[in-house]
């Protein structure tokens, strides 16, 4: 069964998963993000290019013919065939589809109330499903993930 973690109170979402990212890939996973669409997709794609002068995150989208060997995936469809299942990283304000394929789920919410409000239906609807639920909120003075 998947596990999912919520990570609530995020200032910067794109550079949060940025973060986790490369937290995942130094951890040899394989990793996909979902996007609520396409704009939120490209601002994503420009930011894992320029975040870190240190660190590359190699990523495709996911229609690119290169996706299978490619440890980063990134798609704003639920219609996309994915060739990676271990970590999905949800950007979008919905549940992707298709997210019991993966080992584990990791939901990235926002300060926006809005997103905050949207985060804690789809939180309610994994429990009413029985998925072990986690949750790591972020305060003001914390230091980012590494």
């Amino acid at each position: 069964m998947t596990q999912i973690d919520f990570h609530t109170n995020v200032p910067d979402k794109l550079l949060y998963t940025c973060r986790l990212i490369r937290k995942a890939l130094n951890d040899g996973w394989q990793v996909v993000v979902f996007c609520g669409d396409d704009g939120e997709l490209g601002k994503l794609d420009q930011v894992m290019w320029t975040f870190s002068e240190q660190d590359f995150l190699p990523h495709v989208r996911a229609e690119d013919p290169l996706a299978a060997s490619t440890p980063v995936v990134l798609t704003a469809s639920d219609e996309a065939a994915l060739p990676h299942h271990r970590l999905l990283v949800n950007l979008a304000t919905v549940s992707p589809a298709n997210f019991a394929r993966f080992e584990r789920l990791i939901e990235v919410v926002s300060t926006d109330q809005n997103e905050v409000a949207l985060g804690r239906e789809r939180y309610a609807y994994y429990r009413q499903r029985g998925y072990p639920l986690k949750h790591y909120s972020r305060s003001a003075n914390e230091q980012p993930v590494t």
